[in-house]
């Protein structure tokens, strides 16, 4: 994915709600890095490439923390993708850390120059799959149908989103439609229920 259509789609998330900003700025050129981790072919939910972002940011932090995952290719209707990126922070250096992986090997390990406050990801989250799942079964299928929507980006992210609950852990999923604003989800990453819908 391209750095220009990264910083639209953050834009038009961090306009729809104005306590979060955020940007991953992955760089265009990939930067391959040799991992222990099983290629794995074809799209894939979030967790698959986990272990071999996080190996990556322990070699980088000791001490690094995963703060944020979003699908850095075309997602599917199933919530999975062929590549998803991860973000790590480091308390002890004080920066953050991108890696994207696909295909069980990291293409992109960049330091983020930006300022990115996020707490860590608390407690066991449920994978992309039954996150679009949770979504489809609320409101998503209904706007993919009447709108022409299609699922463009999953992130994973805590503290932002949920005025009921602002330290929870949750997947927020953006349907973008053919014309209109877009659908904005937020469903539970612990439970799976949604918990929020806007259109923006």
């Amino acid at each position: 994915m391209n750095d220009s259509k990264r910083s639209l789609r953050f834009s038009r998330v961090s306009r729809a709600v104005s306590t979060v900003a955020f940007a991953l700025g992955i760089a265009a050129c990939a930067v391959h890095v040799d991992v222990t981790a099983a290629a794995t072919r074809g799209p894939v939910a979030a967790r698959s490439g986990l272990d071999a972002a996080l190996a990556g940011a322990r070699a980088w932090a000791p001490d690094a923390e995963l703060v944020y995952i979003e699908n850095d290719e075309a997602l599917d209707d199933r919530g999975t993708a062929p590549r998803w990126g991860y973000l790590f922070h480091s308390t002890s250096l004080g920066r953050s850390r991108v890696y994207s992986v696909r295909e069980g090997r990291i293409l992109v390990a960049e330091n983020l120059e930006m300022k990115f406050t996020a707490p860590p990801l608390a407690g066991p989250w449920i994978d992309s799959s039954a996150a679009l799942q949770s979504a489809d079964n609320g409101p998503g299928l209904a706007f993919r149908r009447d709108h022409g929507g299609r699922l463009e980006t999953m992130l994973l992210m805590r503290g932002a989103f949920r005025d009921d609950d602002p330290d929870a852990t949750n997947w927020t999923l953006v349907y973008a439609a053919v014309s209109g604003p877009s659908l904005f989800v937020v469903v539970d990453a612990v439970d799976g229920k949604v918990r929020r819908t806007w259109r923006g």
